[in-house]
């Protein structure tokens, strides 16, 4: 890693310097981890040996991001001293696909998740489906004694999260979500000056996730033409009785009744860093959030999505995030003395002051931190965890203030709101204090009834 900062200018910067007391660097991960979150997580009930081959199962294979990380684990499974034990997934093709791929038998690999978690020597699982399964998946794996990495976002619904942060913190169990720019050091890097309180008080941070595809995003290669191979009622889960429709099943992105589109899929990625970037995450005050439908015409969710959320605290997070312009922003938090710049996929940091405090702040440059933005990383982070019961990067505690934030946004703009959350109730309400919710049961058109 490279500092590069400027000279000192005058001797009223040199007595700053004197006077000043510096923090004291926090350059192991489970350190800096303490220092933003106070503690670390309890071991756990299952808590593996430094020497013991950790057990992996996964679930949902059946798409990108679960065979990426079925190859991801496969390719980094002597590093990390750990072997793929199981695989679950509902289309037989992808099943037996998938088992041979990581050298398992037919007792090894499985339809039903629950049947899988009656193998005693899983000691963890990933959870990869879509999104209506995240919360029933995590929740049993918690329950059976063994540890989850869930993909984001970490569940549908809000109540939804609140179950699986529940069943978290009653297991104690090792809960990673998906969300793999935590396990970037520049983010932690961040975190560091911001808590050290580098940048003064936090006012306001900015991020996005911005792509442009001409054939529509999230429109996958079709591949299974008719039900025969697959149990599509499981599939569907809660998520309503419909006749199978192959569009659904690949593109499933697309369809409000098993995701939130761009707030789903796309914000966590920049939530949650940038909610650790704080040093002090929170949970909201209040957020909304509008969308528009304007070039993809071809789904229920929007292709344009603007958020603002407000914490406790007064800091304020603004996001934005499009699947038909590519142009973003820079992950930026700032603060009233100078600004933390992260710059997504370059591994540098970047502490900017203002000019008025230009004088009691060097402005540095950080490049060079490693590890990077990878799902190896982060799945290694996980790993270590359950050896050593420590908090993971994006831990029960990050995930649960995120979904809120998403849940949030998604009740806010459907029920065109601003949305309030009831801390002490853990529910969401409008200004008068109206409770609005969004489920399963809730019509995917955009005419929404209050509850």
């Amino acid at each position: 890693m490279k500092n590069t900062s400027p000279q000192a200018g005058d001797s009223r910067r040199s007595f700053l310097k004197k006077t000043t007391t510096t923090a004291a660097a926090v350059t192991g991960a489970g350190l800096l981890r303490q220092s933003i979150y106070g503690q670390s997580q309890a071991p756990s009930f299952n808590v593996k040996g430094a020497n013991d081959k950790i057990v992996v199962g996964l679930v949902g294979i059946g798409h990108g991001i679960g065979k990426a990380h079925r190859d991801s684990i496969k390719k980094n499974a002597a590093a990390n001293n750990v072997q793929i034990g199981a695989v679950c997934e509902l289309w037989s093709k992808r099943r037996e696909e998938s088992a041979k791929i990581c050298e398992l038998g037919e007792k090894d690999s499985y339809v039903d998740h629950r049947k899988m978690l009656e193998q005693k020597d899983i000691d963890c699982v990933v959870v990869a489906t879509h999104d209506v399964w995240h919360a029933p998946v995590s929740i049993d794996v918690m329950n059976s004694g063994k540890h989850v990495y869930c993909e984001k976002p970490m569940t549908r619904y809000l109540d939804e999260a609140l179950a699986v942060y529940d069943t978290a913190k009653k297991t104690k169990a090792v809960f990673q979500v998906g969300s793999q720019g935590c396990s970037a050091q520049t983010y932690h890097k961040a975190a560091e000056l911001i808590k050290a309180g580098k940048i003064g008080t936090p006012v306001w941070g900015q991020g996005s996730y911005c792509r442009n595809n001409p054939a529509g995003e999230w429109n996958y290669d079709i591949e299974l033409q008719n039900a025969g191979e697959i149990d599509w009622k499981h599939w569907l889960g809660k998520s309503g009785d419909r006749a199978f429709s192959p569009d659904h099943y690949h593109r499933w992105r697309k369809y409000l009744p098993y995701c939130a589109g761009l707030l789903g899929d796309l914000f966590p990625h920049r939530l949650h860093p940038l909610l650790l970037m704080t040093g002090n995450p929170e949970f909201p005050r209040r957020v909304v959030c509008t969308g528009t439908k304007k070039i993809s015409t071809d789904r229920d969710v929007n292709d344009t999505t603007q958020m603002i959320c407000e914490f406790p605290s007064g800091y304020t997070i603004f996001i934005v995030s499009t699947t038909v312009n590519s142009l973003g922003l820079d992950d930026v938090v700032r603060g009233n003395k100078a600004i933390v710049r992260t710059t997504v996929g370059a591994n540098k940091v970047e502490l900017v002051p203002e000019r008025p405090y230009s004088e009691e702040i060097d402005q540095q440059l950080f490049d060079g931190l490693s590890p990077g933005e990878a799902i190896g990383h982060h799945e290694k982070n996980w790993f270590d965890c359950i050896r050593s019961g420590k908090t993971p990067n994006a831990g029960i505690d990050l995930a649960i203030r995120v979904q809120t934030i998403i849940s949030m946004a998604e009740i806010s703009e459907r029920h065109g709101i601003a949305a309030y959350w009831d801390d002490k109730r853990r529910r969401v309400t409008d200004s008068s204090g109206k409770e609005f919710r969004i489920g399963y049961d809730t019509p995917t058109t955009p005419s929404l009834a209050k509850v």
